[in-house]
């Protein structure tokens, strides 16, 4: 089968397209024939930086990047009940830690998967992994019907699926993004949108009761002045806080703290049935071919897309 293979990291180059042996499933796993990846902002990082790339692979190389997969079940390990052969199928693989995506065909725990609703495309179930997943995990444990909260970038992978979770909890939400993709960020049903080039939030909004942070920096430390005592932030661009964040975030007995998603197939339950329900919807914004993998590594480079890059197999 053909794979996109990375022997160091670097630049879009470094991916490079492979003949390698299709894999064969553990006792607890399935092989999947990948008929769609998603490729996300984290993809690009670990693709670029040779330190991040060893914190998440070790010395292992090459390696197959990607954990987004959407595709049908082909074989099922000795000890899988849940799935059967011809089963479509999507989850967000192994992470962080050996998701092996980029590839035609990937072997994955039959426990971290769902099954992919009747109605919904591959591409659109692909899309429906890392980023929802981690709207999912943040928001769920976090917030209550009738909190206030501030998601920013909600035009963004996450922001977009954190939205709507944060409305079908029964939150009031209020999003920012740039004025272009306002009626988008309503559509998902934001109840007040905030032009981030051209409006201060922090003179806008107050006393909120959580705030999903997918920037960073002074971002951060403003929203830190417009959250109550008490309550929480969850950044998600780096694990590490200025001394200023800190001391504030003290002095306000404010939870501020850094997320990973984790592989979990009783959420991606959930959001498949979310995705039923009509609560959760993707966005796609756009789609490449397998061969085509290089450009949507350079389209999540950008930093200006619109809900989810697909990679079609």
């Amino acid at each position: 089968m053909q794979a996109y293979l990375l022997h160091e990291a670097g630049g879009i180059e470094n991916l490079i397209v492979s003949e390698i042996d299709k894999p064969t499933p553990k006792a607890n796993e399935v092989l999947i024939d990948i008929k769609a990846i998603s490729i996300n902002p984290v993809d690009v990082k670990i693709r670029e930086m040779p330190k991040l790339l060893d914190q998440v692979y070790g010395t292992d190389r090459p390696l197959i990047l990607g954990w987004d997969i959407a595709g049908v079940v082909t074989a099922i390990g000795d000890d899988v009940t849940d799935f059967e052969a011809g089963d479509r199928v999507f989850g967000l693989v192994n992470f962080p830690g050996h998701g092996n995506a980029y590839a035609e065909y990937a072997s994955a725990p039959a426990k971290q998967l769902a099954k992919i609703p009747s109605d919904t495309s591959f591409t659109e179930a692909a899309a429906t992994t890392l980023a929802a997943l981690t709207a999912l995990q943040v928001l769920s444990p976090r917030i209550k019907a009738g909190d206030k909260v501030l998601i920013h970038a909600g035009s963004g992978g996450v922001g977009h699926f954190a939205v709507q979770i944060a409305k079908d909890i029964g939150a009031y939400v209020i999003s920012t993004s740039s004025a272009d993709n306002r009626d988008f960020v309503l559509s998902l049903g934001a109840d007040e949108h905030i032009d981030y080039k051209t409006q201060d939030f922090e003179k806008i909004v107050s006393d909120l009761d959580f705030v999903l942070d997918a920037i960073g920096g002074e971002v951060l430390e403003k929203s830190l002045r417009v959250t109550k005592d008490g309550k929480s932030i969850i950044s998600l661009p780096t694990p590490e806080f200025s001394d200023k964040t800190k001391a504030y975030a003290k002095q306000h007995d404010i939870d501020v703290s850094y997320f990973n998603v984790t592989s979990n197939g009783d959420d991606m339950q959930t959001l498949k049935t979310m995705i039923e329900k009509g609560t959760l919807k993707p966005h796609v914004f756009k789609t490449f071919a397998f061969t085509a993998l290089h450009d949507a590594h350079r389209q999540v480079e950008t930093n200006h897309t619109v809900g989810k890059v697909v990679v079609e197999a």
